[in-house]
C-alpha cells in the first residue's frame, strides 16, 4: 500500500531511512536529519499541493510503500516534468529498502504509481529513466510496457540515462 507514515510510525521511517540512504542519498527527498517527523509529513503535503516549492522543482507526490508496518520502499510522482525532469527526471522515482529488494515490491510500487498518476493527474503517459546499467530497474519498467525513446548522455548526466515512456491509460 503506498501512503505517508503516520507520525506514530516514525521509528520506521528512520529504520529505511537509514538502511538506505548510504547507497541511495536521495531516499527522502526535502528531509534534513534530526528533522521533526511531524514537520517532515507537512513539508511533504505542501509539495504535493504545490506550495512552498524550491526553485526548478514541480508539484510531486511522495509516498511510501508498506507491507504490514514495515516500508519496503518510496515513490515520487511529479504532477508535471520541467525541461531537467523532461530530459532525466522523469514523472515517477522510486526506490525499495536494501532488504526488501528482488521480491517483488518495485514492480508493485511501480504499476501503484502510474495508476495514482493517471487517476489523481491525469497523466496519460508518464516518462520514467533510469541508469543505463540499472538492469532491474530496466525489468521493471518494461513489464509495465515501458517503450524506450531514447538514452541520454552529456556532461549534465553522471551515467547515460535510459528514457521510457509507459501508457497510464488502463
Amino acid at each position: 500500500m503506498l501512503r505517508l507514515p503516520r507520525e506514530e510510525e516514525a521509528q520506521e521511517f528512520l529504520r529505511a531511512h537509514r538502511a538506505t540512504t548510504p547507497e541511495v542519498p536521495n531516499f527522502l527527498h526535502y528531509y534534513e536529519e534530526g528533522m521533526p517527523f511531524a514537520r517532515y509529513l507537512e513539508i511533504l503535503r505542501q509539495r504535493a499541493r504545490g506550495e512552498q516549492l524550491p526553485p526548478h522543482h514541480v508539484a510531486s507526490t511522495f509516498l511510501f510503500a508498506f507491507v504490514a508496518s514495515r516500508i519496503v520502499g518510496r515513490v515520487s510522482i511529479r504532477h508535471e516534468l520541467d525541461d531537467f525532469l523532461l530530459r532525466v527526471g522523469g514523472h515517477i522515482g522510486y526506490v525499495v529498502v536494501p532488504e526488501f529488494r528482488r521480491l517483488g515490491y518495485a514492480t508493485a510500487i511501480l504499476g501503484r504509481a502510474v495508476e495514482i498518476a493517471h487517476r489523481d493527474f491525469g497523466l496519460e503517459r508518464v516518462l520514467l529513466t533510469c541508469d543505463d546499467d540499472n538492469v532491474g530497474s530496466i525489468r521493471t519498467i518494461e513489464k509495465h510496457g515501458g517503450v524506450l525513446e531514447n538514452i541520454v548522455t552529456g556532461p549534465d548526466v553522471a551515467k547515460p540515462k535510459r528514457r521510457y515512456w509507459i501508457d497510464a491509460v488502463c
